[in-house]
């Protein structure tokens, strides 16, 4: 990647941290090059990053070897057909993170036989704490797929999938995880509240909790199950607050929520992707 030149289209929160993540890994400024229309942020990403700003989606597809979608996923169709023509022309590995368009859908809006990796970044890429899985098409080649890897593990975590029909049941997972531990914390501090822990004690506690926990597990070769089982002693204060979560059925009710987040992501998928 040291002569590549990777485009922007969007400079949104996840494109300034994919950004932020390539800089900081090495990618030097003068390789990257953004379109956003809004010229306020444009300008606030160049001030940030010293990146070159593009005039047009047709510039930056002229100049870019990589290009990144990164805009809503309501426009990108009306962004793919623009770029159609210069996309044909140059063939440039194109990275999706657009939340809930298929490959088949870009690449027929691009105009068809185009190597694309789709990928479903979640929000703490933010801080380069994301978790992201990818799927690519069968156009994408190995030296490709490891670019994709390369510019997605700038924030994060990365994960392939053999199967793109997964990329709904990651999106349930770690796309709108973040928001399921942020409820875990906030029940946390609640509880903490009502048992007599000041506000903000119980808020940094909860928070130090899960933060320590999750680098427990990030850092063991253990199994989160055998972690559990490690801090919860026979007849102790663990394992009755344990027994109780498992008689409310906590397995189940994720179970439950991951299915029903997936179900919705594939329905958005069909809505978004329709002619």
């Amino acid at each position: 990647m040291q002569h590549m030149k990777i485009g922007f289209i969007g400079g949104g929160n996840m494109a300034a941290s994919l950004i932020g993540g390539l800089i900081a890994d090495g990618t030097t400024p003068s390789q990257l090059r953004v379109y956003e229309p809004d010229s306020e942020r444009a300008a606030a990403l160049q001030r940030q990053f010293s990146v070159q700003l593009a005039e047009d989606n047709g510039r930056l597809v002229d100049e870019a070897d990589v290009i990144v979608l990164a805009v809503k996923p309501q426009v990108l169709r009306e962004v793919c057909q623009g770029l159609a023509e210069g996309v044909r022309a140059r063939r440039p590995l194109l990275i999706s993170v657009v939340a809930g368009i298929r490959i088949s859908d870009i690449d027929r809006w691009l105009g068809d036989g185009n190597a694309i990796v789709r990928t479903m970044p979640n929000t703490p890429a933010l801080v380069q704490c994301g978790a992201t899985g990818l799927y690519a098409n069968t156009l994408v080649d190995e030296g490709q797929r490891e670019v994709a890897e390369r510019i997605m593990r700038a924030v994060g975590l990365t994960q392939w999938l053999e199967n793109e029909a997964l990329m709904d049941a990651v999106t349930a997972l770690s796309g709108s995880g973040p928001a399921y531990i942020f409820l875990v914390i906030e029940a946390l501090e609640e509880a903490g509240r009502k048992l007599g822990i000041s506000d903000e004690a119980s808020r940094m506690l909860a928070l130090q909790t899960a933060f320590g926990a999750a680098k427990m597990a990030l850092e063991s070769c253990e199994s989160s199950a055998e972690l559990r089982r490690r801090v919860t002693s026979p007849g102790g204060t663990t394992e009755r607050a344990i027994g109780i979560l498992e008689d409310g059925d906590i397995r189940g009710l994720f179970e439950r929520a991951l299915t029903g987040a997936r179900d919705r992501a594939q329905e958005l998928a069909e809505e978004l992707g329709a002619e």
